[in-house]
């Protein structure tokens, strides 16, 4: 369709609309401190939704729409939630556990187990469905595991575990 056809009033609203945020398809497994993480988003997000309504036809549109859609995903993350009891294991990785392993270098790595919505790498809590968390997921102390990444498969072997 042409251009020329397209009534602009309805294409200026239409560009305002921002685009959805994805939902994973996997679980939503998140820890006791995830829950708590999206249920502070949700009322967060509530708060800066109320005042940006409040000021009326001053109001950020597009900041609005921002807030509504932003609202719409953790409503949803917060819904589908499925809390983890706390990994009490030493001996196997689960949800929540901290886990030490070191590769083929003897390089040692620290990380925790976690929900997709409570992962940050750099702070060393990795989603349990990244192919990291895929790997050390049900290992045991001093298994040997291999971690498939897209620079390369590499072997690591699972040196301590520590519970939630």
């Amino acid at each position: 369709m042409s251009r020329a056809f397209v009534n602009e009033d309805n294409a200026a609203a239409q560009a305002d609309q921002p685009v959805e945020r994805q939902v994973s398809d996997q679980p939503n497994y998140v820890t006791p401190s995830g829950l708590a993480q999206l249920q502070a988003k949700v009322a967060e997000l509530q708060q800066l939704h109320s005042e940006q309504s409040a000021k009326g036809e001053q109001a950020d549109k597009q900041r609005l729409a921002d807030l509504e859609r932003d609202l719409r995903y953790f409503n949803q993350r917060l819904h589908s939630a499925q809390v983890v009891t706390a990994a009490s294991s030493t001996e196997k990785v689960q949800i929540g556990s901290r886990v030490t392993f070191a590769d083929e270098h003897d390089n040692e790595q620290r990380v925790q187990l976690v929900g997709e919505d409570q992962a940050d790498a750099s702070a060393g809590l990795i989603n349990w469905g990244s192919p990291l968390g895929r790997a050390l997921l049900g290992a045991q102390l001093g298994d040997e595991v291999l971690w498939q990444r897209p620079a390369g498969d590499q072997l690591i072997e699972i040196i301590r575990i520590e519970p939630a």
